[in-house]
């Protein structure tokens, strides 16, 4: 996957890339070496990605990024601040028609934010970071909205953002010119399911295949699709009572695209055949932890459908018992691909070795490892390489996918029985459930 990620100019395997293609290919081609076993498929979908933008601000060139799902064009106005991170209408009273709007990143996907701006007269967004970098490879997160159509958007720093924020804040008139360049691309999830077992009860392991712009995205997540794969492969020695899908989607990176676009083409009675749903992402971060999704809402209060608690205590008493390992619990906020599925009512849960938070005093004591240091100081970054894995956490993670996958191969026993009374509580728990901090999180803002 490395030599994947590096055999083009652009080191990346982001979605639409050579990189990407390669990686979808080579997934294909090794399930498709077991036709005895696995049934395979590829799913396509369009979506548009940010290929060059220019902006200046009072003729003065400032960097800026593409935002992918937002529509190319060349706009010029006057930069009025959105406050309150611009998810609600009420944010946008100071627009005016013709104007750019500039808002921050978070708590809602930048969709809302630009439609929302579309909506009051502004004819083009810019978003800025709500963390320190840039915001190559960033995306609108959502194809379409429901309040309203898109303007063309641009992607800055946190740094330049809050400058032209104290520029405009300060009465200074501030035109922003942008111009931004799209293509359509067309991008691929792979399936596959064991043609063996119960395919009214199914046990669905996924993990993305993409990467962001700025490199390879070894540990995320060329891990956890290795993991995946080399489960996939050692499962062929076995038979199974309950059918095995494993799913690599594409655009997670991109906002849960792939997985979104999975759910959202799947027919209720076909997403209630699915008892369980195991997304695994960056297995191998290099200060890790041992993270397990906290399915029963006991340390995070967000819990998930049915089953998602039960999964989690599976992963538990693995870890504790027989890996004889430490772990922690990480809250349940959607933000990987498990999101669609878990907004969707399906029980959901999973494993992580952590991204771009920093390891505890405590958490350390644990692990070992730095405290004080990101779980991956390359997180969404170019040495995000072959040198940015720990083995040791890699190998573990991987064993505690193949105990999770050869538990409900064999039966679902640990969850609870399916019925229409179960299923019409685990819709409505799901409902309640996610809150609108874990819905933000579901798209990655």
């Amino acid at each position: 996957m490395y030599k994947v990620g590096y055999s083009t100019p652009e080191r990346n395997r982001v979605i639409g890339s050579p990189g990407h293609n390669a990686t979808v290919n080579w997934i294909k081609d090794t399930i498709a070496q077991f036709p005895d076993y696995y049934t395979y498929y590829l799913e396509s979908f369009d979506l548009s990605v940010g290929v060059s933008a220019n902006l200046t601000n009072n003729d003065t060139p400032m960097e800026v990024f593409a935002v992918g799902l937002s529509p190319p064009g060349h706009v010029s106005g006057p930069l009025v601040y959105v406050p309150n991170l611009g998810c609600d209408s009420a944010d946008f009273s100071a627009v005016t028609p013709g104007s750019i709007i500039l808002v921050a990143r978070g708590d809602c996907q930048s969709a809302v934010k630009d439609a929302l701006g579309s909506t009051a007269g502004a004819v083009g967004m810019l978003v800025y970071n709500n963390v320190e970098g840039n915001l190559d490879g960033y995306s609108l997160q959502r194809i379409s909205t429901p309040e309203g159509t898109y303007v063309p958007a641009g992607g800055i720093s946190m740094a330049d953002g809050e400058s032209l924020v104290a520029r405009v804040q300060a009465g200074e008139t501030v035109i922003a010119d942008l111009a931004t360049e799209l293509n359509v691309t067309t991008t691929y999830n792979v399936i596959a399911e064991t043609i063996g077992g119960d395919h009214e009860n199914v046990i669905h392991m996924s993990g993305h295949s993409d990467s962001v712009s700025a490199g390879p995205g070894i540990n995320d997540n060329g891990s956890g699709t290795i993991s995946l794969l080399e489960v996939a492969i050692q499962l062929t020695n076995f038979s199974v009572n309950n059918a095995v899908r494993f799913s690599w989607w594409a655009a997670e990176e991109e906002g849960l695209l792939g997985a979104t676009y999975y759910v959202s083409k799947q027919p209720q009675s076909e997403l209630d055949k699915i008892r369980l749903m195991l997304d695994f992402d960056m297995m191998a971060s290099p200060n890790y932890v041992y993270q397990i999704y906290d399915g029963d809402g006991s340390a995070y209060n967000e819990s998930g459908p049915p089953g998602s608690g039960e999964a989690e205590h599976e992963f538990e008493r693995y870890f504790a018992q027989d890996a004889g390992v430490n772990f922690t619990t990480v809250a349940f906020d959607g933000r990987s691909d498990y999101g669609p599925f878990l907004a969707a009512g399906v029980a959901t849960g999973g494993i992580a070795c952590g991204a771009e938070a920093i390891k505890t005093e405590e958490e350390a004591a644990m692990f070992g490892g730095q405290a004080g240091v990101a779980y991956d100081v390359c997180y969404h970054s170019a040495c995000d390489n072959v040198t940015n894995l720990d083995v040791g956490a890699w190998i573990q993670m991987t064993k505690a996918i193949a105990h999770m996958t050869a538990t409900f191969a064999r039966s679902f026993d640990l969850l609870p029985p399916r019925n229409e009374t179960t299923k019409a509580k685990r819709m409505a728990k799901s409902k309640q459930s996610i809150s609108n901090k874990a819905i933000g999180a579901l798209w990655g803002v």
